[in-house]
């Protein structure tokens, strides 16, 4: 299993990339690989700002959907618009082109309550 040691992860499942105040948020290669052939991802919380835990959208696989949480606190910027045409891309590049939101974190510490790449491959054993 895919876990890069740049990033940070929750224990639900998505992880974090942060680029100065920004963080892209995606699933990772874990949690697509549980859900299986991704075929819609919905994302309505554009322009709210959610807590650290909120569900920020859906993702909805063959045969289930599921709860995206945001890992950390802010507003949520932009939706990754290419997966609207293309949400098997989540499958395909989970930690790259699959991305789907950036937040303006509004409190770094946050990141602290994130595991590692260690710890998180640790979780999914």
């Amino acid at each position: 299993m895919n876990v890069p040691s740049n990033l940070k992860y929750s224990k639900d499942h998505e992880w974090v990339r942060v680029e100065g105040d920004i963080a892209f948020v995606g699933i990772t290669d874990f949690a697509q690989s549980q859900l299986g052939d991704i075929v819609f991802v919905d994302v309505n919380t554009v322009g709210e700002t959610l807590a650290a835990g909120d569900v920020f959208g859906t993702i909805e696989a063959v045969k289930t959907v599921s709860d995206a949480f945001t890992p950390v606190g802010g507003e949520v910027l932009e939706f990754n618009e290419a997966l609207n045409d293309a949400p098997e891309t989540v499958n395909k590049d989970p930690y790259g082109e699959g991305w789907m939101i950036k937040v303006k974190m509004s409190d770094a510490a946050d990141l602290k309550e994130l595991l590692s790449a260690e710890d998180y491959a640790k979780i999914i054993g």
